[in-house]
């Protein structure tokens, strides 16, 4: 399911690792379109990425003004990809951590019927590669933690490899999550279960970047921490309301999505 599909990279000071990965890509799903969305990295990433972009027309470049932060990026990405008829947004980062080569995976669940397509370490068959063990146990922390405190069934909901079907993606734009970081990822899939959206996890291997700097801060932990937690005494708060209201009664979802997908 390759062609009306956008893959949005998010970069950052990305020069050095941008190139390998974009030829990676387009090496492992050659009909697939990129969009590289630069927020003025300073090391020059944007200048680079144009200069790509004109020696192949399937990749296109979007410039923003600063840096916005993870979240904001994939938004831009998303309504820019949505505007052009795209039927499937991936989500995938510059640094080759998500291996290129395993998009198809994602693709074909989407093709199979799911709205969203999450690329997981934590479910059978994914694995981390090179992670301290501070990383490894933070990262399973939060996932446990956003699991207990939302209800999710999902086991990785802060993964960044992902594919969404449109309609799904541009409930979700115009919805506007406005998080970052991990947490803006728990939030895209919070919202999408929310909807009755069909989400489907495939194990995927993740490498710990070779080039670069992580992007990874104390910040982006503690706005996860804090957000999660409130998500997670609202929906709380509505189950009591609910109980309140109709004794004996189960809050169910009504997926809002549109039918015969």
């Amino acid at each position: 399911m390759s062609a009306r599909v956008l893959v949005v990279i998010p970069t950052y000071d990305e020069r050095e690792t941008l190139p390998s990965t974009l030829a990676r890509l387009r090496a492992a799903v050659p009909d697939a379109h990129v969009l590289v969305v630069d927020d003025a990295s300073p090391d020059g990433t944007g200048e680079l990425a144009e200069t790509l972009a004109q020696d192949d027309p399937q990749v296109d470049v979007l410039h923003r003004a600063g840096k916005e932060g993870l979240g904001p990026a994939y938004l831009a990405g998303f309504r820019w990809g949505l505007e052009r008829g795209t039927e499937v947004l991936v989500e995938m980062d510059a640094d080759a951590s998500h291996r290129p080569e395993q998009l198809p995976r994602l693709l074909d669940v989407v093709e199979g019927g799911a709205d969203l397509a999450i690329g997981s370490r934590w479910v059978p068959g994914g694995r981390v590669h090179d992670w301290p063990l501070r990383r490894l146990l933070l990262s399973r922390a939060a996932n446990v933690y956003a699991r207990l405190a939302l209800g999710l069934r999902v086991h990785d909901a802060t993964a960044g490899f992902r594919a969404y079907r449109a309609p799904l993606a541009r409930i979700l734009v115009e919805s506007g999550p406005a998080s970052q970081g991990y947490c803006f990822q728990v939030d895209m899939t919070r919202r999408s279960a929310a909807r009755g959206a069909v989400v489907r996890e495939v194990p995927i291997d993740f490498d710990e970047r070779t080039e670069g700097a992580s992007k990874m801060s104390s910040a982006i932990v503690r706005e996860a921490l804090v957000k999660v937690t409130w998500w997670g005494l609202q929906r709380r708060s509505q189950q009591l309301l609910t109980l309140l209201r109709y004794p004996g009664r189960h809050a169910s979802r009504e997926s809002s999505l549109p039918s015969g997908r």
